[in-house]
């Protein structure tokens, strides 16, 4: 079990980049699609990993709304994957009180993945546990375009005062208006960008980018850059006292 320090100190809520998954399955003479198959594993340990370290909310990036650019054939497996994904997970997540969410554009995606991702969340909605949100077909541009549409559409109706729009009013627009902003962002890889992910959400947010590929990303890994992020002064702007 995590230390009161940790609990008391650490991220209430990580967001990773899933990165590597092509890497590694290249390294061991498979196709990408072994290697995602394999981070699609990993996320289990590292979701099981959040309560003894004392994270809350657990955010992972599966799947950008860049990623439609890659071949046709490893789209389409990865949405494959996401489908017995939540088929497999769903009764899971119920028995371990994980609570389930989707964040990015629906609309391009076919609709029994849909589907299976309205029912994982409605399935899981009344649990008290790590909220597990996963952001698929998501960018965080796309997130603000959309987000500022639906502000606009209620400035037009009347219902929102423009005058009174300032940087509280955008957030409660956007997909993940429900969720505290991350305190920490892990990337793995050894990539050091951080791919039009939560965008807006992540003005303070503290990086750690790794060398690790995340299907070898373990949950002891994970419990030391928790802990780390505990020893950091956070000052947001502001100074030392």
């Amino acid at each position: 079990m995590s230390s009161d320090k940790t609990r008391r100190d650490g991220p209430r809520h990580v967001a990773i980049i899933m990165d590597g998954n092509g890497r590694w399955a290249q390294a061991r003479g498979g196709p990408r699609l072994f290697g995602h198959h394999a981070g699609a594993r990993r996320v289990r340990e590292i979701v099981e990993a959040c309560p003894e370290n004392g994270v809350d909310y657990l955010t992972i990036f599966a799947f950008s709304t860049e990623n439609w650019k890659r071949t046709q054939i490893e789209v389409a497996g990865l949405m494959s994957l996401f489908r017995r994904y939540i088929l497999k997970e769903m009764q899971d997540f119920v028995r371990q009180n994980v609570r389930v969410r989707f964040i990015g554009d629906r609309v391009k995606l076919d609709k029994k993945l849909s589907g299976l991702m309205d029912e994982a969340e409605e399935l899981t909605a009344q649990c008290t546990g790590t909220n597990l949100t996963i952001a698929l077909n998501y960018g965080g541009r796309d997130e603000v375009a959309r987000a500022t549409q639906r502000l606009a559409r209620d400035v037009a109706s009347g219902r929102l005062d423009p005058e009174k729009v300032d940087e509280e009013t955008l957030p409660r627009y956007l997909d993940t208006h429900v969720l505290p902003d991350p305190d920490l962002v892990i990337r793995t890889s050894g990539e050091a960008r951080i791919s039009n992910f939560l965008l807006w959400q992540s003005a303070y947010a503290e990086y750690e980018f790794i060398e690790t590929l995340w299907p070898d990303f373990t949950a002891a890994e994970f419990h030391d850059l928790v802990s780390a992020y505990a020893g950091r002064e956070r000052r947001y702007g502001g100074v030392k006292a």
